[in-house]
């Protein structure tokens, strides 16, 4: 949708990248370094037409709608950043959706002192692509399944199947210590804070957002020659910021190799172990297909540096 002049008027046809999406909410996207209190006074004052009518800021664009868009003096935009055209190993794909294999230390977006994350790379990648939207997000330090959007509708609906509690995800994770129950409910409410160094963190409070993660203990590894560890399988009942993060350290059980949350001084030996990264995998999502209904169950294999520490647990052998 190009063809913006600030010096005379634009006239566009909506396509499935603004299908179902609020006027004033697209104009915002269209209209980058325009104030907001302007596009709602184009809007109003009627400047703004779609199919050659007046419409009102919560109008839902529809597929093929011709908009009339006034002459508008756009903020020049800073030079953008090389980003790099990466293709992630690709899980699924189908029209409306796109599951890959997240790496361990990649962002999943820019922001934050991250220049661009695994959308904007994708995007460079797939330059004919109209529509490509993160579903959820990860961790940058958690690795696995990562799902994209590939149509409006189909965003809308996942965000849907998700807020209702109608998808499953589940994630590995070797947690430091012996974990004793075979399977344990874990209902600690969160509370979302700034340091004084300006970083985001998490922490349990009892006026945080309710949260549930259900535990399944897959493999321990008592203490003897190396110190106890813990595989376990996290199933998310609800998504808040580093939940299964907060509530294991929370409880004593911090995730090998986590630098936030985890025991600092074993992430070291941990290191020195082969263990370079958080211990923390998405390996699968089961959900209906938000537009066929179709059942669709994706899964990432456990990655490889992770599958050796594992290897190392099973024979003993210890960073001494």
């Amino acid at each position: 949708m190009n063809g913006l002049s600030k010096d005379s008027v634009a006239f566009l046809t909506v396509d499935e990248s603004g299908e179902s999406q609020r006027i004033d909410n697209f104009l915002f996207r269209l209209l980058k370094g325009v104030p907001k209190s302007h596009v709602y006074q184009i809007l109003r004052g009627g400047e703004v037409r779609v199919n050659k009518k007046r419409a009102k800021p919560t109008y839902r664009l529809q597929l093929g709608d011709q908009l009339r868009i006034p002459p508008i003096r756009v903020a020049e935009k800073p030079q953008a950043e090389f980003v790099p055209a990466v293709e992630f190993p690709i899980l699924y794909e189908d029209d409306a959706l796109l599951a890959l294999n997240k790496p361990s230390g990649v962002a999943v977006h820019g922001g934050s002192g991250v220049s661009f994350g695994v959308i904007e790379q994708m995007r460079r990648a797939r330059p004919q692509a109209k529509f490509l939207e993160l579903v959820h997000r990860l961790d940058r330090e958690t690795s696995g399944v990562l799902l994209l959007a590939k149509k409006r509708s189909a965003l809308t609906a996942m965000h849907e199947i998700m807020r209702e509690g109608n998808s499953d995800k589940r994630y590995y994770t070797l947690v430091l210590g012996q974990w004793r129950n075979a399977k344990q409910h874990v209902r600690l409410p969160l509370h979302k804070f700034d340091t004084p160094q300006g970083e985001k963190r998490v922490m349990v409070r009892e006026d945080g957002q309710a949260s549930h993660t259900i535990f399944t203990l897959l493999k321990s590894w008592p203490e003897s020659s190396l110190p106890a560890f813990s595989l376990l399988e996290a199933q998310l009942k609800t998504g808040r910021t580093h939940q299964i993060r907060v509530h294991l350290s929370h409880l004593g059980f911090p995730i090998a190799g986590d630098d936030k949350y985890g025991d600092f001084a074993r992430n070291r030996e941990l290191m020195k172990q082969g263990l370079k990264r958080m211990f923390l995998h998405a390996h699968s999502i089961s959900f209906s297909h938000p537009l066929t209904g179709e059942p669709l169950h994706i899964t990432a294999p456990l990655p490889q540096e992770l599958e050796k520490f594992i290897a190392r647990l099973d024979a003993g052998v210890s960073s001494s």
